[in-house]
């Protein structure tokens, strides 16, 4: 397991498939804040993207954009389009039999596939946060994994065949992954984050050892010693450029698993707390509570009480309408 997979799959971060857009001349969109984040791809044509309080932003074939904190934002096939668009105002769409939402006058010519991502709540915090608040990633022209993924999905959305929505739905998670993937090569210097951590070849390879097995009795030195280096080395880097130590992450990571388990088995304490690394129920509990604020017993009462979301990836999930704006995954 890579790091990147080891967050991915931590925090069970989810691709939703919202809007396809088909657009002409002449319109213009709002998209409410929503939790999780935001995602645009446009496969051809251009469209204009103002992220709420931000300046607008032009996209064009083979660009993504990423609204990791799920802003709201204004979409529209020019600068005065997106002047007109509001929370009070979005111009007037048809909504085809197979879910695409056609907007603007004349033949279209602009596409856009819509999605946005959600993390399982059990997870402490979730990576997507140690973004920027507006990812623009342009199309490349030397056929890199992004425009590649872009490509495929235009064909999805411009000459649809049987089973086209299960493929859009699945190449939403792969955007993710080439997304994250392209921005970290783009990236320049970034605050300490899980994200900032996996440009550091030392460090990200610790976290995966970690994610790999977290409930094994790692300590910095045996960490040190698989990766190569230094305990004093890793010592070093890895809060520089995670935002903790290697004891904290691994803290953070079991207790993690332990609530997502505490939520959807009825494992028995013990047997949790052994399966993740702990000598002791008490000891587990203990760490536990620290870090959360409740006993596990508690917590796993209490988050039981919240009705787990649908699987909004499922094919055939209709799209509904609420204040004049498609709403359901839309971005």
């Amino acid at each position: 397991m890579d790091a990147l997979t080891g967050l991915i799959d931590a925090q069970v971060v989810r691709g939703v498939l919202g809007a396809r857009i088909a657009a002409g001349d002449d319109w213009g969109w709002w998209s409410a804040e929503q939790p999780g984040a935001a995602f645009h791809a446009v496969t051809s044509g251009t469209v204009w993207i103002a992220p709420e309080g931000a300046d607008p932003l032009q996209l064009r074939a083979g660009d993504v954009l990423l609204l990791p904190s799920g802003r709201a934002h204004a979409l529209g096939s020019d600068p005065e389009a997106i002047a007109r668009t509001s929370p009070e105002h979005s111009d007037g769409y048809t909504l085809a039999a197979d879910g695409t939402v056609r907007m603007g006058h004349g033949q279209a010519h602009t596409h856009i596939l819509c999605a946005h991502y959600t993390h399982d709540p059990t997870a402490s915090a979730s990576f997507l946060t140690a973004l920027p608040d507006t990812v623009l990633l342009r199309g490349q022209g030397d056929g890199g994994g992004l425009a590649e993924t872009v490509r495929l999905v235009g064909r999805e959305l411009t000459a649809p065949r049987p089973g086209s929505q299960v493929v859009l739905a699945r190449l939403v998670d792969v955007l993710l992954v080439q997304a994250l993937r392209d921005w970290l090569e783009r990236a320049e210097d970034s605050p300490a984050s899980p994200l900032h951590a996996l440009r550091d070849p030392v460090v990200s390879t610790a976290m995966a050892m970690i994610d790999a097995q977290p409930g094994r009795a790692w300590t910095t030195t045996e960490l040190a010693r698989a990766t190569d280096v230094s305990r004093a080395t890793l010592a070093r880097r890895f809060p520089a450029a995670l935002g903790e130590t290697p004891a904290a992450y691994l803290t953070r990571r079991r207790l993690d698993l332990s609530a997502r388990r505490l939520r959807d088995t009825d494992d028995p304490l013990e047997q949790i707390a052994q399966d993740i690394g702990y000598t002791s129920v008490y000891a587990f509990s203990r760490a536990f509570r620290r870090e959360r604020g409740v006993p596990p017993g508690r917590f796993r009462t209490t988050s039981r009480t919240v009705t787990a979301a649908p699987d909004d990836r499922r094919p055939g999930r209709p799209t509904t309408v609420r204040g004049g704006a498609v709403q359901g995954g839309a971005g």
